[in-house]
């Protein structure tokens, strides 16, 4: 199938279609356009690939160094993502930027980054490869429905100049989850999916963070402040999970990277218990026997304040939490001690899907064959996050989002062939 009629017709047939221009739909389109060319990317956005220009805004974290093993562990939800992986991980994301001409280095946490620690070289090393292949780019273009036509599908689309309706026989739909709407992620799909059958699961917050009511005068101060060097731990029933990183006081609560890192078994037990309890360790690298000592000493006419912070070296943030969470402990030095290394806050609620950095839910594995073909749609294809998993930050989405777009681009292309593999 060509593409046919000139780009302002109100009707067009394609060979194959994408919607949504993230990583998913640019990894389905390239492995698409090798053999068929002139296929199509519309996106919703002004511009291809917002949300992963978001994530190069201090460093585009590509993908991890760490052990399969350990890398893999990371990932849950009813899509199994293993699959994807053993067609496209951590060597294949590099072998793919490095094709791209993108230099990258590990960092000292193991993340491997791109040398320029941007987003936008490789976006733009990207989508000129893609166009080289023939593949054509709309923008401004929303994702309104869809109508079986005989072997085909018309998807129908609002633009700028109007309704357009987009028929082909083949299309990998890469719309995102629920996060960062404004980028373009607004899980308006589900709704459209709905009307043809497609049952999914409701979109929750992931790599989020937790609402707290932090008295007027700790916000004032300390609103935005980083709270670096603490051990978090959480307990997860059949174990207590422990991490040492930094997190964020925000206006609402708390976030950052250690926060993320346990969002969702923080998120899942607020879903069941109504509330969480984390623990902070303040000084992760001070015994209790060396705090003990230090607070023992007499504090002469120091304030606490400048007491703890001359022993212990704790930074102001330090403090005032104390203060905060445990107040009582201020006054006693046993109860100080304890505070200290085991701090409690309970949380009863996350922040909102919208500001979350990704999110969990969406189609499950029952709607899908093993290749990402809806089974109520042949020829319609998923990937990304619209796909029921979730995973941590640290490289882990994006290289699963890339995987997945890839093994929906194979899918597709080998559809339009029609030598698609046994799903059943």
């Amino acid at each position: 199938m060509e593409l046919t009629d000139s780009l302002n017709a109100t009707e067009i047939s394609v060979p194959a279609l994408v919607i949504g221009g993230g990583p998913a739909g640019l990894m389905a389109a390239q492995q698409l356009a090798r053999e068929l060319g002139q296929i199509v990317v519309c996106d919703a956005m002004p511009s291809i690939g917002r949300k992963f220009l978001r994530a190069g805004i201090g460093g585009l974290n590509l993908t991890h160094s760490e052990s399969e093993e350990k890398f893999r562990a990371h990932f849950s939800g009813s899509v199994p993502v293993n699959p994807w992986l053993d067609e496209f991980g951590t060597r294949q994301v590099l072998d793919w930027a490095t094709d791209l001409g993108m230099e990258t280095f590990v960092g000292s946490s193991g993340r491997i980054f791109p040398t320029q620690m941007k987003a936008s070289p490789l976006l733009r090393a990207w989508l000129g490869r893609l166009q080289d292949n023939g593949v054509q780019f709309r923008t401004r273009h929303r994702w309104t429905g869809l109508q079986r036509d005989g072997d085909d599908y018309r998807f129908h689309f609002t633009t700028p100049d109007g309704g357009l309706t987009v028929r082909t026989g083949v299309c990998v739909l890469a719309l995102g989850g629920g996060s960062w709407s404004r980028l373009g992620s607004d899980g308006q799909w589900r709704a459209l999916l709905s009307k043809a059958g497609i049952e999914s699961l409701p979109l929750r917050p992931a790599n989020c963070g937790f609402d707290f009511n932090w008295t007027e005068h700790f916000n004032e101060r300390f609103a935005g402040a980083a709270l670096k060097a603490v051990r978090l731990s959480v307990d997860a029933g059949d174990s207590v999970r422990h991490r040492i990183g930094e997190a964020t006081i925000s206006r609402q609560g708390i976030e950052g990277s250690l926060v993320y890192h346990f969002s969702a078994l923080i998120r899942d037990q607020i879903d069941s218990r109504g509330q969480c309890t984390l623990h902070w360790d303040l000084l992760p690298d001070w015994t209790d026997e060396k705090i003990s000592r230090q607070i023992s000493l007499p504090q002469g006419k120091m304030s606490m304040s400048n007491f703890l912070r001359k022993r212990l070296g704790l930074s102001a943030v330090k403090i005032a939490l104390l203060r905060e969470l445990a107040p009582d402990s201020l006054r006693d030095r046993v109860l100080l001690a304890q505070a200290i290394k085991h701090l409690p806050m309970t949380v009863r609620a996350t922040r909102p899907v919208d500001e979350a950095i990704s999110t969990a839910g969406g189609i499950p594995e029952s709607e899908m064959t093993r290749h990402l073909m809806l089974r109520r749609l042949p020829g319609v294809f998923c990937a990304g996050e619209m796909l029921d998993w979730e995973a941590p930050t640290g490289g882990y989405l994006l290289t699963a989002c890339l995987a997945s777009g890839r093994i929906a681009g194979l899918a597709a292309l080998n559809f339009t062939r029609e030598t698609a593999p046994d799903d059943t």
